[in-house]
């Protein structure tokens, strides 16, 4: 006699068996991001000459360059004779900007001079006397040497301010050809190709006037017809 409750548990049993658990598929990988383009500021945006881009005050930079000022309005005026006092001077003038953090500049070193002008610094390197460039006088040699020898160094400086990149390039060219005579320029020398009257002998002007009007006049003619 069959138990049907023994058969459904026995179809429970092989149907349990039979029944396998597949295996999940892998999911396919999500695609990675690319990171977002970084805004850049528009054409232009970047040039140290368009709007605030050139403007880098810190708090505290009007007080310092204030302070370098006063410093070299309040300096005695120095015997522009006398080399070590000129030296000396030029000294201060360079201690005083390094102590600042500061780039010396060529009207500080010519006010560090007893008040002078970057005209008469000029005047003085290029050793120009007349009285249109403000230099009435002339120094000794050795105290307009050391004034030179300064000034070549603050060339120096400018130099190696552009090299390192540490002056705005705009300015740094401006500098360069206002205070130490560079210049970026191309220069067109133009030669006119004609000859003068004296480039041809009587000779040769007959002979174009004649094949000009098709004939060629000889000078036993032109005696007969003159006498």
């Amino acid at each position: 006699m069959l138990d049907i409750d023994e058969l459904l548990s026995e179809e429970t049993v092989s149907e349990e068996k039979e029944t396998s658990v597949e295996p999940v598929a892998d999911l396919p990988a999500k695609p990675k991001r690319k990171p977002a383009k970084k805004k850049m500021k528009p054409r232009g945006g970047n040039s140290p000459v368009i709007g605030n881009n050139g403007l880098m005050l810190e708090e505290g930079d009007n007080t310092k360059f204030l302070s370098v000022q006063l410093e070299l309005y309040n300096m005695k005026n120095i015997d522009m004779d006398n080399v070590d006092e000129v030296t000396q001077r030029l000294g201060e003038y360079f201690e005083l900007y390094g102590k600042a953090d500061m780039k010396p500049t060529v009207v500080g070193m010519a006010i560090a001079l007893n008040g002078h002008n970057r005209q008469w610094l000029w005047a003085v390197i290029n050793d120009v006397t007349d009285g249109r460039q403000g230099y009435h006088g002339e120094l000794p040699s050795e105290v307009t040497n050391a004034i030179k020898k300064a000034y070549f160094m603050l060339e120096n400086l400018w130099e190696t301010y552009m090299n390192s990149g540490k002056v705005n390039p705009v300015a740094g060219i401006f500098l360069g050809k206002n205070n130490y005579g560079y210049q970026d320029k191309t220069e067109c020398v133009l030669t006119p190709n004609t000859n003068n009257d004296n480039d041809y002998n009587a000779e040769q002007i007959r002979s174009r006037y004649a094949s000009t009007m098709g004939q060629l006049p000889s000078s036993d003619n032109d005696t007969d017809s003159t006498e």
